[in-house]
């Protein structure tokens, strides 16, 4: 029962950072997404690696530069991930707030279209049918928006992406994002100087306290997924999953109570039906993980009473 408080005490912890970024990147004005998003790859990776310093957990470098194939695909996590970023950061500061929240409401939907497309996983009628909804919420948000919701579609596919390709590296999130930054930090870095050449960075140019919250970045991405590794070793995936849901409420919440944004009564219809498709996904992965505890109950007292298989030499 502690580990469990623990557990959803981390989770809460990790999801509730992540819904509140929106109030977090307006404050790094005047700099533009741009260069907030290198000073998040420069940042990131110095407060990774001393954390990594620190618990001495760097002998897994070693084993990694021996695997050109894990390589290229953290190479490929890396670039998706910056896409993810520099489009979050740019939405928000841009006036998005409620579609960048959208993006991560449907993330779930194309994970489950990414299962079926590139992993060939076959999807239970429940399943099918939430996506089925997720698709017509699309059409629905690009009527209220007068356009696509590309904003809220570029983010769920590169997190959905992002999560495809870490699923198949297998790695832990700390040493995950110190591989993933490393391989964005020259060019970040690089990005910053030439940023600095031409005297268009706002780093030294606006005071120590916006040198500070740029710094701050790196923080802010390490902290929320150290709380999640915590999370994520004591509860059941299916609690997990629940919460994760609480980011994209904050953020939604935020953009429509912090900074007013307007919502066409298309765009309501269009969240209601991915909140139904969401609903529909929770209480059938809900029912499965239920099904396979009793399944795995069930096959518990004859395992134990199988005779125990003979010793060779």
């Amino acid at each position: 029962m502690g580990n469990d408080r623990a557990g959803l005490a981390y989770g809460f912890a990790a999801y509730g950072m992540w819904g509140l970024f929106p109030l977090y990147w307006p404050l790094l004005e005047p700099a533009d997404a741009g260069e907030i998003l290198a000073h998040r790859m420069v940042w990131s990776l110095v407060v990774v690696a001393a954390i990594l310093l620190a618990l001495r957990r760097w002998a897994w470098i070693a084993e990694l530069v021996r695997q050109p194939r894990r390589l290229a695909l953290i190479a490929v996590a890396a670039t998706v991930v910056s896409v993810n970023w520099g489009m979050y950061i740019w939405a928000v500061n841009a006036g998005h707030v409620v579609e960048t929240s959208l993006g991560y409401f449907i993330n779930p939907l194309v994970t489950i279209a990414l299962a079926v497309l590139v992993l060939h996983e076959r999807l239970r009628p429940v399943q099918w049918a939430a996506v089925g909804i997720g698709f017509a919420a699309v059409a629905v948000l690009a009527v209220g928006y007068g356009r696509l919701p590309w904003i809220a579609l570029t983010l769920a596919l590169s997190f959905g992406t992002y999560g495809l390709v870490k699923k198949k590296v297998a790695m832990g999130g700390l040493e995950s994002l110190a591989a993933e930054t490393s391989v964005q930090f020259l060019p970040a870095l690089a990005f910053l100087m030439v940023l600095g050449s031409r005297g268009d960075s706002t780093f030294s140019h606006h005071g120590p306290g916006h040198a500070g919250l740029l710094a701050l970045s790196g923080l802010v991405t390490a902290v929320p997924l150290i709380c999640f590794g915590m999370s994520a070793n004591r509860l059941p995936l299916s609690t997990l999953g629940l919460l994760q849901y609480l980011a994209p409420v904050f953020q939604f919440l935020i953009g429509i109570l912090h900074f007013h944004e307007k919502m066409s009564a298309e765009q309501w219809i269009g969240f209601l039906l991915v909140w139904s498709a969401l609903v529909l996904l929770t209480v059938d992965a809900l029912r499965n993980a239920r099904r396979t505890r009793a399944d795995a109950a069930l096959l518990a007292p004859a395992a134990d009473a199988a005779p125990a298989p003979a010793p060779t030499s």
